[in-house]
């Protein structure tokens, strides 16, 4: 069978050479700019000391200010995500930088380091644990290790973590970690271990670093017993560990998760002032509108809460109460087959507690 081009006049092919040239040099020039605008993006895989990261891991920065964070993946931790399902930041002052949340392996939390070490040369001088859940605390490991092992400070009820107490943080620690090392093997193996806060505080604690000012409030109970808030005031940025989610189903279903409590704290959240210019969630996209940051979750729990409540009511089986309810608003969000049922659940069980 002839080519294309034994078919075409010599004229027309010459000009269909040259129009196939300068196609595939724009389309060359094309990809190197959405490379450029994507400074943080990872092209190929990147050795760690702690196995390789193969996903992207983009730094975006809060405009205008020394804020920076990486946003993690929608769904359940696993191989096909590398464990990147949460979110982290830090904020660059002239004393240091002040780390919040470290990710959900060590493998995560050294390629966070390597995105300091990008922006900054001023050392790590403390870590902010949102709470005590594996996708946020693995990662302090390569802090420990390779940033001269900054002092992590963390609310409290952190300290009965690594000791089993799962109602210090709502879940057992060393069964997570068990679980961990098959689901996130390579990334999460036996070499890895829980690094424990070095200071903790109850209720609130402000601090001031490079003269920049730092407010940590605990807002829990709420997604755990221990959840805490970061406010940066002099640059309007909140992080608000997983109080609130966006762009996926939030977790609910753990024994000490008080859903009540959890309204409450959204509530508390909007009510800042001045609001929060920006907001940084533990898990999916900033905002910089608090009231539509938090909407997600709260319109998430207080629709299920409805729900079961209607069922506590009426004395209706958890069964038959999920099966009664309409999902579809919610039913192809990430995370809404590993998640939904399990919180419906949950917050069945919280309210027929209540009830009596």
């Amino acid at each position: 069978m002839p080519t294309c081009n034994s078919v075409l006049p010599p004229w027309r092919q010459f000009t269909q050479g040259i129009r196939n040239r300068v196609h595939t040099a724009l389309g060359c020039l094309a990809a190197a700019c959405l490379v450029a605008a994507s400074p943080g993006a990872a092209a190929d895989a990147v050795n760690t000391p702690y196995g390789e990261v193969s996903l992207p891991f983009v730094l975006h920065q809060v405009p205008n200010v020394p804020v920076y964070y990486v946003i993690g993946l929608s769904g359940v931790p696993g191989a096909d995500n590398e464990g990147h399902t949460s979110n982290a930041g830090f904020v660059v002052t002239d004393a240091g930088v002040v780390v919040f949340d470290a990710l959900g392996t060590p493998a995560l939390g050294y390629r966070l380091l390597q995105r300091i070490r990008e922006v900054t040369d001023q050392p790590v001088a403390r870590i902010i644990i949102s709470h005590y859940h594996a996708d946020h605390v693995y990662g302090l490991q390569a802090f420990k290790e390779h940033a001269g092992d900054p002092p992590v400070w963390a609310q409290r009820l952190a300290l009965g973590y690594a000791g089993g107490d799962r109602a210090s943080q709502g879940e057992d620690a060393q069964r997570r970690l068990a679980q961990r090392r098959e689901a996130l093997y390579p990334w999460v193996d036996e070499s890895t271990y829980i690094v424990m806060p070095d200071e903790t505080f109850d209720a609130a604690v402000t601090f001031t670093l490079g003269g920049i000012r730092f407010e940590l409030k605990h807002l829990g109970p709420a997604h755990a017993p221990g959840d805490t808030i970061m406010l940066v005031r002099d640059y309007g940025v909140l992080f608000s560990g997983d109080t609130i989610y966006e762009g996926r189903i939030p977790f609910l279903d753990s024994p000490e998760t008080d859903t009540r409590n959890w309204l409450k704290g959204l509530d508390a959240l909007t009510a800042l002032q001045p609001p929060p210019g920006y907001v940084i969630p533990g898990h999916g996209d900033a905002s910089n509108d608090i009231s539509a940051a938090v909407s997600t979750t709260r319109d998430y729990i207080q629709y299920v809460r409805d729900a079961m409540q209607r069922a506590v009511d009426d004395f209706i089986a958890f069964d038959q109460a999920y099966e009664n309810t309409d999902w579809s608003a919610y039913q192809d969000m990430p995370a809404f087959d590993a998640s939904n049922r399990g919180n419906a659940y949950r917050i069945y069980l919280e309210l027929e507690a209540d009830s009596f």
